[in-house]
């Protein structure tokens, strides 16, 4: 038995807090079954967005010829992408291991933790296999994998999750791609780009279900014009043979939803079953967390029926001593919250005073083309909850730059009648970057309309769109009004 005063399962945003702890003067053993720096290191983010980079550019050069620009692309080394790409991460990955053995602080241990006790582990495999570990604190923060939908067949099909994707040397000549959220959307915007015939097959009536409902029509109908897109289908059955890899896709009951004009939409009454087929298959149905290996019915930590970890405002689970963190807590899988909760687990074990964790301006961000972000509260939201509110659109090309970058788009905020900012949603170029003064404005500043209005913007940036979103007069909508007034 090795004793510890801090263990962490998992080398994601979890590496923050043991390095905290370590600089207290702690004595930290990190658990890591796979490759350092978790999920967004070696099988999302960073991967996923410079490989996006490389389709953006593409993007670029196809779109000349609208600037009067006569350019052609005379050839992509697609393997040299990927690879390049996967080299970078896992240079990075291999340095963080570096840093860790190297370290008298950290004591690193290769294989899978399973809890014997609330705050023992044993390593069950792995390099570092029998070794057991207690601990004064411990954290678990081991994130989530690809989750799999019961499709009949499946089991026998050559699918690949984002994590083979990631990894491809080759375009395939059509991908079929089974969910329609934010990896749905990426993927297929990278190989699209690159030559892919692409078809998304989603459950929902809009791609992009977690976004604002005019955002996630917009972007569905954008998708419409480049992709063939079932939206309001499920995928019941996969086959594989010849190197062609069919799903059958049948009408999704509850895709049907009226939209506010009270049309209903999803796949209509009389759909028929449809087929697709290609010769690649992504499922990229969501995520689950990677807590069944954990042997948590040891302990006291509970789970909900997910299997997230359930913990309190302050990321303690109900453990005596155990915390948790990131996507294995299920509240927003993204690295930017991971890494604010990681912030927050820190401040509640070396501060005084505990400190419950801020959600409240949360923005996520979809680096497809067109690029999505939102922060706060949606439309659809604030119907459902009866809120009053007011809510003004205005679009890219009716700005200077916007115009001048044939930019597609728009800005949609949502206040309460006293001008308090709800929330925020962008669809169109940068918008992962113009949402970011809504969040300083939610989180720094007094949360109010008059923020993003007193700000000089300058003048012709892109970043006018969202002065002018907020600058001019609101539709009222909530509580059954429709008539117009100013904030």
């Amino acid at each position: 038995m090795q004793e510890f005063d801090f263990l962490v399962i998992g080398s994601g945003s979890g590496l923050d807090v043991a390095n905290a702890m370590a600089g207290q003067g702690n004595s930290v053993a990190i658990v890591e079954e796979g490759r350092l720096g978790g999920t967004c290191l070696n099988r999302g983010c960073i991967p996923s967005k410079k490989l996006l980079y490389h389709a953006d550019v593409m993007k670029t050069v196809q779109r000349a010829g609208e600037f009067d620009i006569d350019a052609e692309v005379n050839g992509v080394d697609f393997a040299e992408i990927v690879r390049t790409v996967n080299e970078d991460v896992s240079g990075s990955s291999e340095s963080i291991r570096k840093g860790l053995t190297s370290s008298d602080a950290h004591d690193l241990f290769s294989g899978t933790g399973r809890f014997v006790d609330d705050r023992t582990v044993e390593i069950v495999d792995g390099d570092d296999e029998g070794a057991t570990l207690r601990a004064d604190t411990v954290l678990i923060a081991t994130g989530t994998r690809p989750s799999i939908p019961p499709i009949d067949g499946i089991e026998d099909v050559d699918y690949l999750t984002s994590t083979e994707a990631l990894r491809l040397e080759t375009a395939p000549d059509h991908l079929v791609i089974v969910g329609g959220g934010y990896i749905a959307a990426e993927l297929g915007h990278f190989f699209g780009t690159f030559g892919s015939d692409v078809t998304i097959v989603g459950r929902r009536e809009n791609l992009l279900p977690e976004a604002d409902e005019a955002v996630g029509e917009a972007f569905t109908d954008r998708y419409a014009d480049r992709f063939d897109v079932y939206s309001g289908y499920e995928a019941v059955a996969a086959d594989e043979s010849g190197g062609e890899v069919t799903v059958e896709a049948r009408p999704y009951p509850e895709a049907e939803s009226v939209r506010a004009g009270g049309e209903t939409v999803g796949a209509p009454e009389d759909a028929e079953d449809v087929t697709v087929a290609g010769d690649a298959l992504l499922v990229a149905a969501g995520r689950r967390p990677n807590t069944d290996a954990l042997n948590l019915d040891a302990t006291g930590v509970e789970t909900d029926a997910d299997g997230f970890v359930e913990t309190d405002e302050y990321l303690q689970t109900d453990a005596e001593g155990v915390w948790a963190l990131g996507d294995v807590v299920g509240e927003y899988l993204l690295k930017h919250s991971a890494n604010h909760e990681a912030r927050a687990v820190i401040r509640n074990l070396l501060g005084d005073e505990p400190e419950p964790v801020d959600y409240s301006a949360m923005p996520f961000a979809v680096f497809a083309s067109p690029e999505v972000a939102g922060v706060g509260a949606r439309e659809q939201d604030l119907r459902e909850s009866d809120a009053e509110y007011a809510t003004r659109t205005y679009a890219y090309d009716e700005t200077a730059r916007g115009s001048a970058m044939h930019a597609e788009g728009f800005v949609k905020v949502l206040i309460d009648l006293d001008g308090n900012i709800e929330g925020c949603h962008i669809v169109g170029p940068e918008a992962s970057n113009l949402i970011e003064e809504v969040v300083v404005a939610m989180t720094a500043g007094s949360g109010t309309v008059a923020d993003i209005r007193d700000a000089v913007h300058i003048h012709p940036a892109l970043s006018e769109v969202v002065d002018r979103a907020f600058s001019g007069q609101f539709s009222r909508g909530g509580g059954g009004h429709d008539h117009h007034h100013h904030s």
